[in-house]
């Protein structure tokens, strides 16, 4: 598979916590599904923090893209909602966002 490259400008950051006893399907989501799933719609997973410190999540997730119609497809499309919604079953505390790339960790 080639490297992708792109020039990111937005982020879809998604913040959450990890239901205990869903943490093995949780993981097996993530990686066979979800995030497949978004590189297919030119969202690129670039980091994933475990937070272990403060009175935040413990989950962070950052997609990357070019374009902000992306991202704007992506969350009018009826499989992003089928994907957040089963996301929804193994975590709570869920949050997400639309910012502005920066390069740097979001708080």
């Amino acid at each position: 598979m080639r490297p992708i490259r792109i020039v990111p400008q937005y982020t879809l950051l998604l913040r959450y916590d990890v239901h205990p006893h869903t943490q093995d399907t949780y993981f097996n989501y993530i990686i066979r599904e979800f995030t497949p799933a978004l590189q297919e719609m030119h969202l690129y997973l670039q980091n994933a923090w475990q937070v272990v410190h403060g009175e935040y999540p413990e989950r962070q997730i950052e997609f990357i893209t070019d374009d902000l119609a992306n991202i704007r497809h992506l969350l009018q499309s009826d499989p992003w909602e089928t994907m957040e919604e089963r996301l929804k079953k193994f975590v709570y505390n869920y949050t997400r966002r639309v910012i502005r790339y920066n390069g740097n960790f979001k708080v």
